[in-house]
């Protein structure tokens, strides 16, 4: 079953990412991350920081750490927000949930979202992880919303 094997409820979905400007598109992936889990299951979200943001994306979130971290904490599908402590770095945070399955969308089949991440499936393999592509529902995204504007 993987990182917390013999458990007889949920499992424990992990995800991570940025979140700015909250659209349908997140809670979408959000509920099947929830289903993911199971009833009794926990989704937790590793939220960038602004400072990795701004690193990565080269601009900061137009919504602020605080602000999306309390958008998402009131989304029902979540159990619980966690910063992203290991920037670039994922296995950090990963580490300190413990899940039992690592979730994303299928945005990220296309890119190398093990480089990404700094993790090999190896090591996932060897955390008894499993990772799952969650399909996207598609004609929105924070990018698409910022060029409304």
């Amino acid at each position: 079953m993987g990182a917390r094997e013999g458990l007889e409820l949920g499992h424990r979905v992990y995800t991570g990412g940025t979140f700015d400007c909250f659209h349908a598109g997140h809670a979408n992936f959000l509920r099947q991350c929830r289903a993911l889990a199971g009833e009794d299951g926990e989704v937790v979200v590793s939220l960038n920081t602004d400072a990795f943001v701004t690193a990565y994306k080269g601009r900061p979130p137009v919504i602020p750490y605080g602000e999306r971290a309390a958008v998402l904490q009131a989304v029902r599908y979540v159990s619980r927000v966690v910063p992203n402590s290991g920037g670039p770095d994922s296995k950090v945070a990963i580490l300190q949930v413990h899940p039992d399955i690592v979730a994303i969308d299928t945005g990220w089949a296309q890119q190398d979202y093990y480089k990404q991440m700094d993790f090999t499936q190896d090591w996932l393999d060897g955390q008894g992880i499993l990772l799952v592509y969650l399909p996207r529902l598609e004609g929105i995204s924070t990018t698409e919303i910022r060029e409304r504007l």
